[in-house]
């Protein structure tokens, strides 16, 4: 007997500005959400170096100056969580319609759903990795924790313990955004020098604590890999985990029409950037 598979679109794109990226992925969740182009799995990465910070996180957590000074960019994202530092990594995002199964349901179904094809994308790059829901609630010191990979999450991705993928996700009207990031290889501690503690002490024990919570994919195999090794694997891990055709595409003209719009208006304004 045949079975009938979903097809989706597959999108990757070359490196690219922070704030371009945020455009990008929410101009392809409201065409994919309203059903004018197939629910997309994009691969892409980052040039240059950029701070992402979460939906409603403050922008006082970070030193501007610092980050300025290194040639990072910062921008804000349409998920929650905390501060990412992007660089040296494979970011996925997933946009579809309410209705699509594998991202109808609440929250946590659909996080489940697309952890199962991000723990077979690690499995083909050699990597054992888990998967589990937290069962204890945040401390405080996790609520106020200004750093997305030293903060448990469900499903998070984890190797012994340690966060490998980190992800987050935004339910609009309009349909489903989920995003994450694979760190390939770097000082995962950089990220640190350019938020705001209370001391030195504090900033140093963040980082030691950052680097007993996360890991990279170079610390777990002993080699960072190209991007497009794991790029690969996602798009074979998605296509048998969630049984799909997965058709390789680009931004339609009306899409990348919204993106400017967004980028414009949005994603590289100071207004929005600092609205928290």
């Amino acid at each position: 007997m045949t079975i009938s598979r979903k097809m989706w679109r597959l999108i990757q794109t070359p490196p690219s500005q922070g704030a371009w990226n945020m455009s990008v992925d929410e101009a392809i969740l409201e065409f994919a959400g309203k059903g004018v182009v197939p629910p997309t799995l994009r691969l892409y990465s980052w040039f240059p170096a950029c701070l992402s910070l979460g939906f409603a996180q403050p922008i006082k957590d970070v030193q501007i100056d610092d980050l300025r000074s290194r040639g990072w960019e910062i921008v804000r994202r349409p998920t929650g969580g905390r501060a990412i530092l992007h660089t040296d990594e494979l970011t996925y995002s997933v946009c579809g319609p309410h209705s699509e199964p594998h991202l109808s349901g609440s929250v946590l179904e659909s996080y489940h759903d697309i952890s199962l094809a991000l723990l077979k994308a690690l499995d083909l790059i050699g990597i054992k990795a888990d998967s589990k829901m937290i069962s204890a609630p945040l401390s405080d010191q996790d609520k106020n924790n200004p750093v997305c990979f030293e903060v448990p999450s469900n499903y998070e991705i984890t190797v012994s313990g340690k966060k490998l993928i980190g992800s987050a996700q935004a339910r609009r009207k309009v349909g489903v955004l989920q995003h994450g990031s694979l760190p390939l290889k770097g000082d995962l501690t950089r990220i640190i020098q350019v938020l705001n503690f209370p001391d030195e002490i504090e900033r140093q024990a963040a980082s030691q604590r950052l680097l007993e919570h996360a890991t990279t994919v170079e610390e777990v195999l002993g080699f960072p890999g190209e991007w497009w090794t794991p790029a690969h694997a996602f798009r074979m891990a998605f296509s048998v985990v969630l049984e799909l055709d997965l058709n390789p595409m680009g931004l339609t003209a009306e899409e990348g029409k919204r993106a400017m719009e967004l980028y414009k208006e949005k994603y590289n304004n100071p207004d929005w950037l600092e609205k928290n």
